[in-house]
């Protein structure tokens, strides 16, 4: 006997966890699309590293062995703290401009400073590693000229296997941009 699921705020959909976010204040930074599948179990899959070296490390504070529970523990953070900034990794905006969180790097570009915000077809990386296969991927072109590394494509841990997720969220950026570049 089959039985539904109910959340506490909606009714269980498969279709609604696509869903666009909602923008209440435009003037905080804000990722206009959820996370992937892909990125969210990468996160989790260290979070579970994580948890393993703080067991270890447990053990080995037991043992009498401080210095190696200490180092255990700088891992532990290290790790849990790497999981964190994957899962902050993307295109995010706001009402002051555009930005690109990568793993090492940020980069924010005020709306003033962008001539285009666009989608093209080009090689792009498959989940962020080295191969790259023919997809689409969202670019911000400055007014000098000057093309930043993609904010985000359709092969990324956000949407592979999401291109209606990809379109949505490429149309809500390029909107951003539409709305802000010129006020």
């Amino acid at each position: 006997m089959p039985l539904p699921f109910l959340t506490a705020d909606r009714a269980f959909d498969a279709s609604a966890e696509d869903v666009a976010l909602p923008f209440d204040d435009h003037d905080s930074w804000r990722r206009p699309y959820r996370p992937g599948p892909w990125r969210v179990a990468a996160a989790a899959g260290v979070l579970l590293l994580a948890s393993f070296v703080l067991l270890a490390a447990m053990i080995i504070a037991f043992a009498g062995a401080p210095s190696g529970a200490v180092v255990c523990l700088l891992v532990a953070g290290a790790l849990i703290g790497a999981a964190l900034r994957l899962l902050r990794v993307g295109a995010w905006v706001s009402r002051h401009g555009v930005r690109r969180v990568g793993f090492f790097r940020t980069t924010t570009v005020p709306w003033g400073a962008t001539a285009s915000v666009r989608t093209v077809q080009q090689p792009v990386k498959w989940l962020g590693l080295p191969r790259t296969v023919q997809g689409q991927a969202l670019i911000v072109v400055r007014q000098n000229g000057e093309t930043l590394p993609p904010l985000t494509s359709d092969h990324n841990a956000d949407f592979l296997g999401r291109d209606e997720a990809f379109e949505r969220a490429t149309d809500a950026v390029e909107a951003w941009a539409d709305e802000y570049r010129h006020g």
